[in-house]
């Protein structure tokens, strides 16, 4: 079976499926993640992130900035 990008919108404690999908990209690490593994995600920015490692180098480099 092939697996398919999906689109999501990012809500603040849900996110809604706009097309699709089986998993969505990482933003900082571009590892795949399976929907029903999608844990951490940005609101302002519509980003998924892998694990809270990611999400908090992601919120650094915003602070840093």
């Amino acid at each position: 079976m092939t697996k398919k990008l999906a689109k999501i919108k990012y809500l603040p404690n849900n996110f809604q499926i706009i097309e699709d999908g089986d998993y969505v990209e990482c933003a900082i690490s571009g590892k795949k993640i399976n929907l029903e593994n999608l844990t951490y995600w940005n609101v302002e920015l519509q980003e998924a992130y892998f694990s809270y490692k990611e999400a908090f180098k992601k919120r650094e480099n915003i602070n840093q900035k």
